[in-house]
């Protein structure tokens, strides 16, 4: 296995001089909390906001302590956004809309444009399984609730294919990674870094897709409470995650070096995976709007949420203090 370039002095010193210092632009006296609560995963820009402290660079000199929360993917970090457990958090397309059909207490807060890569439905190399039709029949393995799960459900629309036609095994991505080195299952919609590696070291191969099945945004979202007590702070944390973002699309070595040492995947896996990742914070347009109810619609439709959400009705406004 490679051993990671990365050095977290190095990033700090590339850091302090490519990211601009942040602003005070944030009234002092405004009311602020004690602890800001940031979930994150091991391979998101999130991560690279963390290693770089641009929340603490900013923050801290307010008061404002900040806690990083780890998770292993994106429904069980919207479980806690949702219950107020963390303040803040990036996931896919599909765990927000199961949050929110729980009746979770988030808001979108900004997103990643959608994108026709990072994710994917893959088989063996040498299994029949050839085009996204041979999945008819097949054992799938999938995260639930996850944006794999909308991929696939996309992929065997695309397809032609009913959802009832495939049998999906619900399984975390480290543990759909052993079924599928061992067989255990045909395929497996995943996302990156996963499908990097199982590109390079379990011999998987792509299916070609729809692209605009593939075609997926991720979101950054907040405690619905925490941003209507604090929007500044939501505005802030923005910021700097955009900051975070830019310095990413120039120094995708580091980031790379990075996530390979923040998680233990080798180097190459996630230099393919940074390689092909989308690096950039957005407000949700109409089009992005659009699309992310497209996803909720779809698992309506298939009654794996038991009724009809509104996505707008929990994106994020910011209303200024006044």
């Amino acid at each position: 296995m490679e051993r990671p370039f990365f050095n977290r002095r190095a990033v700090l010193f590339a850091a302090a001089a490519t990211v601009v210092a942040p602003s005070s632009l944030t009234a002092a006296t405004a009311e602020q909390p004690k602890t800001l609560v940031i979930g994150y995963q091991k391979f998101s820009v999130l991560l690279v906001a963390k290693a770089l402290k641009l929340l603490e660079r900013r923050f801290e000199s307010r008061g404002v302590a900040v806690k990083w929360v780890e998770f292993a993917f994106g429904p069980p970090m919207l479980e806690a956004l949702g219950a107020g457990a963390i303040d803040y958090g990036y996931t896919g397309d599909a765990p927000p809309v199961f949050a929110q059909a729980a009746h979770g207490r988030l808001v979108y807060a900004a997103a990643i444009p959608a994108k026709a890569y990072g994710q994917g439905v893959i088989a063996p190399r040498r299994s029949a399984i050839e085009h996204v039709a041979d999945l008819k029949g097949k054992r799938i393995g999938v995260a639930k609730a996850s944006s794999a799960h909308n991929l696939l459900i996309a992929t065997l629309e695309s397809a032609g294919l009913e959802w009832e036609s495939v049998s999906p095994v619900y399984l975390a991505p480290a543990d759909a990674a052993a079924a599928f080195t061992r067989g255990a299952i045909d395929a497996w919609s995943i996302w990156d870094p996963y499908l990097a590696i199982a590109e390079l070291n379990a011999d998987a191969r792509q299916l070609e897709i729809d692209s605009d099945a593939v075609t997926q945004s991720s979101f950054f979202l907040a405690n619905a409470d925490f941003a209507a007590r604090y929007p500044a702070i939501v505005d802030d944390i923005n910021d700097e995650i955009a900051r975070a973002a830019e310095w990413a699309v120039v120094h995708r070595d580091e980031v790379a070096a990075l996530y390979a040492e923040a998680s233990g995947v080798p180097l190459a896996a996630q230099r393919k995976s940074v390689d092909r990742a989308e690096f950039a914070l957005v407000s949700l347009d109409d089009a992005i709007i659009a699309r992310q109810q497209r996803v909720a619609d779809r698992f309506l439709r298939l009654g794996l949420i038991p009724a009809r959400v509104d996505i707008r009705d929990i994106v994020w406004k910011r209303r200024p203090a006044g």
